[in-house]
């Protein structure tokens, strides 16, 4: 295919409310954290490394009976969200990134332990995703986006 030298009416989305498949025997209610699995289906956000951090589920979607794939669920981003705080996380996190807990909870910590003195090898890798950047905390929760 060639470069064109005439205009073009090139398809678009905002990028704010997107269609995601869903994972095989996977149930995701409305208005929780929406993570990618590593095969690139939608799942509840839950404490696992190698999760991508979607946004917010703005329907709900069950497929626990069918296949990757089956169902897509609406997911919007580009957003701050109000998540739950597991309690770890202050204003001095403000500006950091959070770690998904689970569905509607965040957390300061990755679930890495670091190495004990010079010691790297008894370190062990995260074992939660990130999720998106702190930008408040009040009394509803942590304000992620």
């Amino acid at each position: 295919m060639a470069a064109t030298t005439q205009d073009r009416n090139t398809p678009y989305r905002d990028g704010e409310l997107t269609p995601i498949p869903v994972a095989a025997r996977e149930k995701i209610p409305a208005g929780v954290i929406v993570c990618i699995n590593e095969e690139g289906y939608a799942i509840n956000g839950k404490e696992a490394p190698g999760l991508i951090y979607a946004g917010r589920s703005d329907d709900s979607v069950d497929n626990t009976d069918g296949e990757n794939g089956d169902q897509y669920i609406l997911v919007r981003s580009h957003k701050a969200f109000c998540w739950e705080n597991d309690g770890s996380i202050t204003q001095a996190h403000l500006g950091k990134r959070a770690c998904v807990l689970d569905n509607q909870t965040v957390t300061a910590d990755d679930g890495s332990a670091p190495a004990s003195g010079d010691a790297k090898a008894d370190a062990t890798a995260a074992t939660r995703s990130q999720a998106g950047t702190i930008i408040m905390i009040d009394t509803d929760g942590v304000w992620v986006y």
